[in-house]
């Protein structure tokens, strides 16, 4: 109950409305594509590694049915293309970055 003065002396509501932070406009196409690169590479990173979670559990929750093993085995293949395309991203981002100068 004593602390409840010092807390709210400490915290005020002003306190949190500082300035909104200023963003900047990118320097030039090529951090634009960069950021772009980045971005699709986490993305398909994210996604394949759902499948991947995803196919894992599946074979190991088919107990021998050839049904739900086929399923897991396609979505193990769909996290592969997955990182595949992870690693090639920043070859497709060049070519289109190449295309745009």
């Amino acid at each position: 109950m004593l602390a409840a003065p010092a807390l709210a002396a400490t915290h005020s509501p002003n306190a949190f409305m500082a300035d909104p932070p200023v963003l900047a406009a990118p320097g030039s196409i090529e951090q634009v594509v960069d950021n772009i690169r980045v971005w699709l590479i986490g993305i398909l990173a994210a996604v394949a590694t759902f499948f991947l979670t995803v196919g894992g559990l599946r074979y190991i929750a088919a107990n021998g049915d050839p049904g739900e093993t086929e399923k897991a085995k396609s979505a193990l293949k769909s996290a592969a293309i997955g990182y595949a395309l992870a690693l090639l991203a920043p070859l497709f981002v060049t070519i289109v970055g190449q295309w745009v100068r």
